[in-house]
C-alpha cells in the first residue's frame, strides 16, 4: 500500500460530518472503502478508491462518523438537516412561543364551559368530556413541540403557529361541534394533527426520530377516519365514533405506537425533559384557572354588586385560590425531579398527561358553578347545579390524586376524604341555596389545603418516589 493511502487510512480527512454518509461504506470483507469528495478550505481533492484495513485508526473514524446520529440527539453538536432544528439542552424551559400558543386555550375552555353550560345534562357532559379530551390532546401533542425542536427556528415557529389557528378555529366550533358545526371542529382537529405530524416526517428526513414521526402521522391518520365518519353522522353514531377516535389518540401512546413494518416505539425513543414537562403542565393549569377567573370576572360585573352576588363572587375566588394550592402541594412542585427520579420516565410522562385533563375538567365544570351561583345566589338548587357546584372539586380532586400517585407511589388520605365529603353532602344540599352549596364546597377544599399545610410543618421536603 502507497503512503498515501497509508496516510488515508490512519488519519480522518477533513471532511464534514455532512457527507461522511457519502464518502465511506464498508465493503463486504469488512474493509473500509473511502470514495467520493472532500471539500477542505484551500482546495477540492478528489479521493480515490481505497481500502484500509481496520485498524485500530481507521476502525475508530469509522465509529466516530457513524455515530453522527448520536451525537444529532439534544445538546450535542450538529452540522445539518434537523440538527439545526433540535432544541439544546440548557435551554428546557418555556419560551415567548409556548406562552403565546398557550392563548388560544383559553378561549378554548371558554367555549367548552358555555357549550356545557346550555346541555347541562348527562348527554351535554359527556360530549364536553370528549371535546375536552380532543382539545387537551392537541395542546399536549404541540406542546411537546418545544421539548425536542428549537422555537427560535423560524420553521418551528411557522408550525406552532400553524397548529394554534387550527386549535382557535377547533374552539370555536366547540359548542356547536354535536350539531351544525361538527364537520369543522372534526376537520380542524384532523389537520392539526395529522398535519404537525406531517411536517415533522418531512423535516426529520434522513435522521433515526423519522420513524417516531412515521408511526404517529400513520395513527394519526387511522384515528382520523372515525372523527370525519362521526362529522358526517349525527346524533349517537356522532358520540360513539368521535368516543373511539379520541381512545385510539390515548391508547395508542401508551403503548408505543405500534405500527406495521416500523414497530412499536421503545421508551429510548422519547427523550423528555422533566423541567420542561413540569414547567409546560403547570402552566396549562394556570390557564386553567385563568378561564376560572375569567368567567368569575365576567359574571360579576353583569349584574351590578349586590351583597348576595359579592358573597358568591368571594367564594368563587377562594375556590380558585384553594385549587391552586392543593394543586400546587406538593406534586405540582416536583413533577421534574419525578421524571428524574423514576424508573420509567416516561411511565410518569404519559401518567401526568392523563391526570391533568381529569383536572382540568373538573375546573371547566367549577367555572360553570361559579357562573350559575353568582347569577342565581339564592333560592333552591336544582340537582344539575349540585353536579357541578360539588361534581366539578371532587372530579378535580380525583385527578389530583392520580397525579399525586404518579409523583409519589401514593395517594394523601385527605384527597380521599375529600372526594368521600362532598359526595355524602350532596344529597342535602338541593335544600340549600346556591351560594351555601358552593361555600360547603370551598370548606372541604380548605380543609385539604390546612391538612397538606399541618402534614408538611416541621419536616423536611417529601422527596418524589414515583412507583416502579
Amino acid at each position: 500500500m502507497t503512503n498515501r493511502h497509508q496516510d488515508l487510512r490512519d488519519t480522518p480527512p477533513p471532511v464534514a460530518l455532512a457527507q461522511v454518509d457519502e464518502l465511506i461504506r464498508t465493503g463486504g470483507d469488512g474493509r473500509l472503502e473511502l470514495i467520493g469528495l472532500s471539500i477542505t478550505p484551500h482546495r477540492r481533492t478528489v479521493w480515490s478508491r481505497a481500502g484500509a484495513s481496520t485498524s485500530t485508526s481507521a476502525a475508530a473514524w469509522y465509529d466516530c462518523v457513524r455515530g453522527r446520529q448520536k451525537r444529532q440527539k439534544r445538546g450535542e453538536p450538529v452540522t445539518s438537516g434537523v440538527g439545526r432544528l433540535l432544541r439544546e439542552p440548557e435551554e428546557q424551559r418555556a419560551t415567548f412561543l409556548d406562552l403565546f400558543f398557550d392563548l388560544v386555550f383559553v378561549f378554548a375552555l371558554f367555549r367548552l364551559s358555555h357549550g356545557l353550560l346550555n346541555h347541562l345534562n348527562w348527554t351535554g357532559a359527556f360530549q364536553a368530556l370528549v371535546l375536552l379530551l380532543a382539545v387537551w390532546w392537541v395542546w399536549t401533542q404541540t406542546a411537546g413541540i418545544g421539548d425536542r425542536f428549537d422555537p427560535r427556528r423560524p420553521a418551528i415557529q411557522l408550525l406552532v403557529i400553524g397548529c394554534m389557528f387550527g386549535s382557535m378555529v377547533l374552539a370555536a366550533a366547540a359548542p356547536g361541534a354535536f350539531g351544525e358545526h361538527g364537520l369543522v371542529f372534526a376537520g380542524a382537529y384532523v389537520a392539526v394533527q395529522v398535519g404537525r405530524s406531517l411536517f415533522l416526517v418531512i423535516v426529520t428526513r434522513g435522521d433515526e426520530r423519522q420513524r417516531t414521526e412515521m408511526r404517529v402521522l400513520f395513527w394519526y391518520g387511522v384515528s382520523a377516519v372515525p372523527w370525519i365518519a362521526g362529522a358526517v353522522v349525527q346524533g349517537w353514531p356522532r358520540e360513539v365514533l368521535w368516543s373511539l377516535a379520541v381512545a385510539v389518540d390515548y391508547v395508542v401512546l401508551r403503548i408505543g405506537w405500534p405500527t406495521p413494518r416500523l414497530g412499536r416505539a421503545g421508551a429510548a425513543e422519547f427523550p423528555l425533559s422533566g423541567e420542561f414537562l413540569a414547567e409546560r403542565h403547570r402552566q396549562f393549569f394556570i390557564i386553567a384557572l385563568g378561564e376560572l377567573i375569567l368567567v368569575t370576572g365576567l359574571t360579576f360585573t353583569g349584574d351590578g354588586f349586590g351583597a348576595d352576588r359579592s358573597a358568591a363572587a368571594v367564594v368563587a375566588f377562594a375556590t380558585t385560590v384553594l385549587l391552586w394550592r392543593i394543586y400546587i402541594h406538593r406534586a405540582g412542585q416536583v413533577l421534574a425531579e419525578a421524571v428524574t427520579a423514576a424508573p420509567d420516565p416516561l411511565r410518569v410522562a404519559v401518567s401526568a398527561i392523563y391526570a391533568h385533563p381529569v383536572m382540568v375538567a373538573g375546573i371547566v365544570a367549577i367555572s360553570i358553578g361559579d357562573e350559575l351561583v353568582i347569577e342565581h345566589p339564592l333560592g333552591h338548587t336544582p340537582p344539575a347545579w349540585v353536579a357541578v357546584i360539588l361534581g366539578g372539586p371532587a372530579l378535580f380532586l380525583a385527578g389530583r390524586a392520580t397525579f399525586e400517585y404518579a409523583v409519589f407511589g401514593r395517594v394523601s388520605r385527605n384527597r380521599v376524604a375529600g372526594v368521600l365529603a362532598l359526595a355524602a353532602i350532596s344529597p342535602a344540599t338541593v335544600f340549600l341555596p346556591p351560594v351555601l352549596v358552593a361555600t360547603a364546597s370551598a370548606l372541604v377544599l380548605a380543609g385539604i389545603a390546612l391538612s397538606d399545610a399541618a402534614r408538611a410543618r416541621g419536616r423536611p421536603p417529601e422527596p418524589p418516589s414515583p412507583p416502579g
